[in-house]
């Protein structure tokens, strides 16, 4: 059965050459935390999945993120967060409103801004 491709990865084979080298307390310790970091992800993917549908239900706004798990940078902007635009037909400021004592001066009748 030897067709000279290994059934196992380049990476199995050297963690498993490491692991070979261990005693066996230690051995069965390292892959025992392998199993409980990789359950530990299970239960919190499982938590988030079940939070999320809960504030679906419930009415409240949902943080979806991307597909791939990242979000836009607008995610996490918090109170930073534009405010929403404002109705129909009423003005939105400028920024020259905020220019304050910096403002240049308005002239009147001179039909140049």
């Amino acid at each position: 059965m030897s067709a000279g491709m290994p059934l196992a990865s380049w990476k199995s084979q050297i963690f498993e050459s490491v692991l070979g080298f261990l005693p066996d307390w230690v051995q069965i310790t390292v892959l025992a935390l392998i199993v409980l970091a990789v359950v530990a992800s299970w239960v919190l993917k499982i938590k988030r999945r079940i939070a999320h549908r809960r504030a679906a239900r419930s009415g409240q706004p949902v943080h979806a993120a991307s597909p791939h798990g990242q979000g836009s940078g607008a995610d996490h902007l918090g109170p930073y967060a534009p405010r929403p635009t404002a109705p129909a037909g009423t003005q939105q400021p400028s920024g020259a409103d905020f220019l304050g004592a910096y403002a240049p001066s308005q002239r009147q009748g001179d039909g140049h801004a």
